[in-house]
């Protein structure tokens, strides 16, 4: 047997080796979910001994993050505003930057309305889960090109007992013409092909590129998005858009060009712009 501090050591030693951003944190995250405690249980009894079958379970995780699989689909979770989702290969893992569309939406929302509400590239669904928690007024379709990712969102759905509020579609956004919408929400692709050649190898290397890739300039999917919402959302209905931190004027000018009115800009936690919310006209 050995004991946690030592185990600790040697896991942090080899993610510190390989220049893992956050050593430290992720061998304890890890054995942490090895051993079926809480992280602050891990970082208190250093003396416990751990038995032969979780060092091997430990080990190998490690070496799984030491390659550069992030944590999020190493344990096959990740929390997202106040909720945990299923995560697998074959959706974004969800970002805190993404929890600014659904602060801005829920100040958007009057308790007191039915909405009709599109999520389009749902990935994991975590957008459109999280607001119809904090919303039950809300009426939820969801649609995504990859049916690999759909059966994630449906299994999150599943999860927080949504199925019955959630429909979901495999469909492009330009392909798609069920319904009338009070409020369209996206997170689309819109890294550009040269951006993509630098994102680090934890992104590049696991994350779907169908979810990451925005084309030439990062825009193409976004100018679909804004078309396609123009003819999806009814007059007065709102788009609340993820967009890249350099892509705010770009944005604003696709929108004005499909009758939009933009209501503002929001910064994410990092102080750059992230989210655009507009009104069809």
């Amino acid at each position: 047997m050995i004991k946690i501090n030592s185990l600790l050591f040697d896991g942090h030693k080899i993610l510190a080796e390989s220049r893992t951003k956050s050593p430290k944190l992720d061998a304890e995250v890890l054995l942490s979910s090895v051993l079926n405690k809480d992280l602050k249980e891990i970082i208190i009894d250093k003396k416990l001994n751990i038995n032969q079958s979780n060092i091997n379970k430990f080990k190998e995780l490690i070496r799984r993050r030491k390659c550069g699989e992030p944590i999020a689909y190493i344990l096959k979770k990740k929390e997202f505003w106040k909720y945990n989702f299923y995560v697998d290969c074959n959706v974004l893992i969800p970002r805190p930057d993404t929890e600014v569309i659904v602060e801005e939406t829920l100040k958007i929302l009057n308790n007191n309305k039915k909405y009709f509400v599109l999520d389009v590239g749902t990935g994991s669904g975590c957008i459109i889960i999280s607001l119809a928690n904090e919303r039950l007024n809300l009426m939820c379709t969801a649609i995504d090109i990859s049916k690999k990712a759909l059966k994630v969102a449906k299994i999150n759905a599943k999860m927080h007992q949504l199925l019955n509020r959630i429909k979901f579609y495999n469909s492009s956004v330009d392909n798609f013409f069920k319904g009338k919408y009070d409020l369209v929400v996206s997170n689309p692709p819109y890294i550009s092909n040269l951006e993509l050649k630098y994102l680090d190898k934890d992104i590049i290397g696991y994350e779907p590129l169908i979810s990451l890739n925005g084309g030439l300039d990062g825009s193409f999917v976004l100018n679909k998005v804004i078309k396609k919402s123009s003819s999806l959302l009814k007059i007065g209905g709102k788009l609340v858009l993820e967009i890249g931190f350099d892509q705010k004027y770009k944005a604003m000018s696709l929108l004005k060009k499909n009758r939009f009115f933009i209501n503002k800009v929001i910064k994410d936690y990092a102080n750059k712009d992230r989210c655009i919310i507009a009104t069809k006209t």
